[in-house]
This record gives structure tokens, sequence and C-alpha cells, in this order.
């Protein structure tokens, strides 16, 4: 029965966070840290590295299917990305020396606000607009991203998906697949590097949980991923709406049961 309860739970875990990942570019981190900790009642540190460790292949699934499909953008989602990594350790070290500087909803809450945005607002950006933009201009406002990103990454300890979604369709004018493409990009490398610290300090979790989680995690990403490529821009807003909606209530209904 032990076996069945984690079999369950993990493939609800890894299905939220698959469709997340896929959809939106979201952590998987977000998704199946809650659910382990409130349903297998595992010690956070172990959920967050399986989160993490999920969120690899996912990730980089995702990621392969948006660059095939000419969704993603390279140059500036590494410059992004090294900015992201360098920073997410300045607001780390800024937070251990505030007392007790927690907001253990942002994600959560995040999430939940970008669904009903997409819904609502749809990011209706073309490639040709988000093209007209100078390289100099997107290499800046890709560095200015990577730095709020990585500090508030740091700082909170979550919400680096949702926020690289948010900063790249707003701030930045990329239609839709492109940041998703460009954000799971990132979020396969920021996510191997806290998953393998994670297993250095506080060693391998429960194997179980974690195939399992990598696995359907890895398998829906792969679903949504290839959906969202397929799908009009229209489709795509409403359907990640959607899923970021639903999950958004979810994990909020998973940390009041917590």
């Amino acid at each position: 029965m032990d076996i069945l309860i984690k079999v369950v739970v993990c493939f609800l875990a890894g299905m939220g966070a698959g469709l997340g990942t896929g959809f939106a570019g979201m952590s998987a981190a977000a998704v199946i840290s809650p659910m382990l900790i409130t349903f297998l009642g595992m010690p956070a540190y172990q959920a967050v590295g399986i989160a993490l460790a999920s969120d690899v292949l996912a990730s980089a699934i995702s990621a392969y299917t948006y660059g095939k499909n000419k969704n993603l953008d390279i140059r500036n989602g590494l410059v992004m990305m090294f900015t992201v990594l360098l920073f997410t350790f300045v607001g780390s070290f800024v937070a251990s020396k505030v007392p007790n500087a927690t907001m253990g909803g942002f994600s959560t809450v995040m999430t939940l606000l970008l669904g009903i945005k997409f819904i609502v607002r749809p990011i209706m950006t073309t490639k040709e607009a988000m093209n007209d933009v100078s390289p100099q201009k997107r290499l800046f406002q890709s560095i200015i991203s990577g730095i709020m990103v990585g500090f508030i990454c740091g700082f909170v300890g979550a919400g680096g998906g949702m926020m690289m979604l948010l900063l790249l369709t707003s701030i930045l004018g990329y239609e839709l697949k492109t940041a998703v493409g460009t954000s799971v990009f990132i979020m396969t490398f920021t996510a191997l590097t806290g998953a393998g610290s994670h297993f250095v300090i506080g060693g391998m979790p429960d194997m179980l949980p974690l195939v399992l989680c990598v696995i359907f995690t890895l398998l829906w990403a792969r679903i949504a991923a290839l959906f969202a490529n397929k799908a009009s821009a229209a489709t795509l807003n409403r359907a990640t709406g959607v899923v970021l909606t639903v999950l958004g209530t979810a994990i909020l209904l998973v940390n009041v049961l917590s």
C-alpha cells in the first residue's frame, strides 16, 4: 500500500509539474515539493532536491522541443542564465543576513496570477515585432532581467520559472512560445545546479520517489511541449492560463492541508 501511495502521489505531482514546465516554463519545485512533503511526509530539503532533479530532464526535453521548432533564443538565454546563477548566490547571501525574511507563498501566488493574466490578457506579440528590438537593447534587458530573477530566487527561494516567463513576455517583449522555450532552456541549468548542491549537501533521497517523479515529469513535459509548439497563440495562451490557474489553486490547497 505504501508503494501504491508513492506511485499515485508521484504520478500526480509529475503530471502537474510536467504540464507546468512544458506549457509555461514553470519550475517543478512549485508542484512536486509541497506534494511530497504533504502526502508522503518527506523532509522539505529532500523534496526540493527531487523536484529540482525532475526539473532537469523535463526542462531539457522541453527546451529541445521548443528549439526544434525555432522557439528558443539561445544567445540571450545564455546571458540571462549566467546572470541568474550569479545573483542567486548574491540573493542567498543577503537573505542569510536578514532575520527571518521569508515569502513562502510568493511562487504559488505568482503562478495563480499569471494563469489568470494569460486567460484575461493573452500575449499576442509576434516574432516579427520581437525581432525589431536591437541586439544591444535585448542584451541589456537580458542582463537586468537575470539580475532580478537571480536575486529574488536566492532571497525568496522560489519563483524562478514564473518570474522568467513574466519578464520575458512583459519586459523583454517575447512572444509566448519563444518566452517559454528560453525559460525552460535556462531552467535546465539552474535546476541541475540546484539538484547537485542539494544531493551533495543533504545526501541522496528515497530513490523510488526520485525515479518516479523524474519519469512522470519528463513524460508530461514532453506531451505539453509538443502540444504547445503546434498550437496557435490564442490556444496556447488559454491552455497555459488554465494550467497555471489550476496548478496555483491546487498548490494553495496543498499548502493549507500541510
